[in-house]
């Protein structure tokens, strides 16, 4: 019989989780910061790839370098929250396929020749990363705001100058302050969301 997780487990990871908007001003070490990236990156990737990236804003010095990329409305917060992820992924992931994928080391020439496709697996892949970031710091007991909110070409250039990194999404992680979160918002149900063929 498989192995599954116990009620508890898919209520702190899914059920239960929600995203978080204010914090309790605890501190998130550094250790801490490596364990959530330890357990996300078992995650799969189409062909092992790899490509997402993470540089973890924790100094004060780094987040008022990432302030004035943020929206308006989650500047705030983003100050506040102990860590903000900047979930990235590397343009040219495939320059470390021969390391990743072994077995195939030439594979990464299929994209090295190919732009749109390895643009495409770049944003795919490092997408799901940053999911696998989120479920990561849910069952290590953390809280996460993920926000779309904040100026990418601006990330960009302070944290990225040379491109090869290209930044997704930001991720603010922490404990969130008792009480603060938002009533749980409705989702779609099977039916509205779902064929089964």
């Amino acid at each position: 019989m498989a192995k599954t997780l116990s009620d508890e487990g898919l209520d702190l990871i899914f059920r239960d989780a929600h995203t978080a908007n204010e914090w309790d001003g605890s501190d998130i070490s550094s250790a801490m910061v490596q364990a959530v990236y330890d357990l996300m990156k078992w995650g799969p990737t189409s062909a092992n790839s790899c490509p997402g990236r993470f540089v973890f804003v924790k100094s004060a010095e780094a987040k008022e370098r990432l302030k004035p990329h943020v929206a308006a409305g989650n500047r705030d917060k983003t100050m506040a929250a102990p860590v903000t992820a900047i979930v990235a992924y590397d343009s040219r992931f495939y320059e470390l396929m021969p390391q990743l994928f072994p077995h195939n080391p030439k594979i990464g020439d299929v994209f090295s020749g190919n732009a749109e496709l390895a643009a495409e697996t770049a944003f795919r892949n490092g997408s799901l990363q940053g999911a696998y970031l989120i479920v990561a710091a849910r069952a290590l007991g953390l809280d996460c705001g993920p926000m779309s909110g904040f100026n990418r070409e601006g990330v960009d250039k302070e944290f990225f100058p040379d491109g090869r990194w290209r930044s997704n999404f930001l991720c603010n992680i922490g404990h969130a302050k008792p009480g603060s979160f938002y009533p749980r918002n409705p989702r779609l149900e099977f039916d509205e969301a779902c064929e089964l063929l």
